[in-house]
């Protein structure tokens, strides 16, 4: 029974990271751009559930909307200011340098606000879960309601890139952007709903990870928002549905390496497999080549 109760705490933990790596792979797959302060939303959504939770006592529904909210506008301020003056950069090194930036930034400014001390998160879930076979698997609230967050916005993501006009002009941005701004499109604008759209996401990653694991510091969502960039890398960096198999993968990788061979171990397992699969398919797993004119 311990292997179905490690295979459904990875697939948890995959699925936080699939919701991380769902903001990096839509950023890349439209901007061309890697956002790795994308990781450091997270901490932001955490500290913002922790205050208005822990720190004033309202209800947590109130905290998960105010994180979303705050983050989501964090991310387009980050996008108009930091990455939109980039965007034709001669060297995409700028971009990435400025990224590094913004993330350290962020982590600095939390810890003027919070300071290095961890602080225990008050999980947002408020029930117990469930207990299988005589009790002998138990399968908590958090694990729970983090796979099926993962489904219902996997699903909910799907359903707006392929049948909205504004997931559309998504599509026509990142085959060309220059064609897309013919054709009328706010180019933009859609790379800023994009920025907004994967901050919204980490804010409710950064959510669901501490209610899974109740610690918080201002580097907190650095070491998950570096896997989940793996996991967008692992499934196809630009492909939304190879996000989420990345993710999940990952995260059953880590949970069955610390089970079964080593929890020191395991982070270097995980990006051990990476480099594997990268080897094999350079791509990703449902990554496509892409052949350039020259």
């Amino acid at each position: 029974m311990s292997f179905i109760t490690y295979l459904i705490n990875g697939i948890s933990l995959g699925s936080v990271y699939a919701i991380i790596a769902l903001g990096y792979t839509m950023v890349y797959g439209i901007a061309k751009m890697l956002n790795f302060a994308h990781g450091d939303i997270i901490m932001v959504g955490g500290f913002t559930v922790f205050t208005i939770v822990t720190t004033l006592g309202l209800p947590p529904a109130l905290g998960i909307l105010a994180a979303v909210i705050i983050c989501t506008v964090l991310g387009l301020v980050i996008e108009k200011i930091a990455y939109r003056p980039l965007r034709k950069a001669a060297s995409p090194l700028a971009v990435l340098i400025t990224a590094i930036g913004v993330s350290y930034l962020l982590q600095n400014m939390a810890l003027l606000i919070f300071g290095a001390n961890t602080k225990s998160f008050t999980s947002v879930v408020n029930f117990s879960g469930l207990k299988l076979a005589d009790g002998r698997i138990n399968i908590t609230g958090e694990t729970i309601v983090t796979i099926l967050s993962c489904i219902i916005i996997m699903a909910g993501l799907t359903f707006f890139i392929n049948k909205t006009k504004a997931g559309q002009a998504m599509l026509a941005v990142s085959e060309d952007k220059g064609a897309a701004q013919l054709m009328g499109i706010n180019v933009n604008g859609t790379i800023a709903l994009t920025f907004a759209i994967g901050s919204a996401l980490a804010a409710i990653a950064g959510v669901l990870l501490c209610s899974a694991y109740p610690s918080l510091t201002p580097y907190t969502g650095a070491m998950p928002g570096i896997k989940a960039f793996v996991a967008a890398v692992f499934g196809g960096i630009g492909s939304v549905p190879g996000a989420m198999i990345g993710g999940i993968l990952l995260g059953v990788i880590e949970i069955f390496s610390r089970a079964y061979i080593s929890s020191q171990m395991a982070d270097a397992i995980v990006f051990g497999v990476l480099i594997i699969v990268l080897l094999v398919k350079p791509t990703g797993i449902l990554g496509r080549n892409i052949q350039e004119k020259v």
